[in-house]
């Protein structure tokens, strides 16, 4: 029982960060471009990386709640 606690607890850790990365590498309002020079005035779909850092935002937080969820029960 405390060994699935401490695998849990790296879980946490390990997805928080990667959750907090995954939301700063993302930005209101422009398209990742935009970080690197680009204009982000005109509204455009999410394509290539910010897709990607969309859909992986919602798997990680929704990875990371589960794992303080099944935490929290244990």
């Amino acid at each position: 029982m405390y060994h699935m606690m401490n695998i849990l607890t790296i879980l946490q850790i390990i997805f928080a960060i990667l959750l907090t990365a995954s939301i700063l590498l993302q930005q209101r309002g422009a398209g990742l471009g935009a970080g690197f020079g680009g204009s982000g005035i005109l509204y455009t779909t999410k394509r290539g990386a910010d897709l990607f850092l969309y859909k992986a935002t919602i798997v990680l937080s929704l990875l990371f709640f589960a794992t303080a969820i099944v935490s929290l029960v244990l």
